[in-house]
């Protein structure tokens, strides 16, 4: 038997269907950026994504926010052999986030545990605003820990991917939202 990572990347395309199209996604971005520039409160900001799946939203907005921008980026992922709530952080933001405007950004809120303890370490830097933006929240009946502040799209309890999302590392390039059968 074949490991679901050692698939070759068509395969998940044939074994998924359509959530969101590539022109459903942009106009869901575009709504990301409008929110955000209303709501950023300084002349300047800094995107901070969350790496790997953050990747893809935050390089749109970079185009789309109308005001400077400088960009970061983090690594930390909840600790997959236990029952907590553990982070671990591999890569912390490198500029200073002391009296700046940060906009975390992220692929999906599923738990928010992870952009929770994001924020968190955002505030506890000195961050003088601190919004978050996520191209997609799961719909999973969970009560999370933080409700992004913006969201450009609701997903089901699905297995989803592309637009940063991955399925076992492939497709996080692909400009529509998938999920598997």
């Amino acid at each position: 038997m074949i490991a679901p990572q050692d698939q070759l990347p068509a395969h998940w395309l044939q074994q998924s269907q359509l959530v969101f199209n590539a022109q459903e996604v942009a106009k869901a971005i575009d709504e990301i950026a409008a929110q955000l520039q209303q709501r950023i409160q300084a002349d300047a900001i800094i995107l901070l994504c969350v790496m790997r799946g953050g990747l893809y939203l935050a390089g749109q907005l970079m185009a789309r926010l109308q005001l400077p921008a400088r960009i970061d980026y983090l690594q930390a992922n909840r600790y997959q052999g236990t029952s907590g709530h553990e982070i671990v952080w591999r890569k912390h933001p490198e500029l200073d986030l002391a009296g700046q405007s940060v906009v975390i950004v992220d692929d999906i809120l599923d738990e928010g545990i992870t952009l929770a303890e994001v924020a968190r370490f955002c505030h506890a830097a000195g961050a003088a605003q601190v919004l978050t933006a996520v191209l997609t929240e799961k719909d999973n009946g969970l009560q999370k820990p933080l409700q992004a502040d913006v969201v450009g799209l609701v997903v089901p309890n699905r297995y989803v991917f592309g637009c940063g999302m991955d399925v076992y590392g492939w497709w996080r390039n692909l400009p529509e939202i998938r999920a598997l059968i």
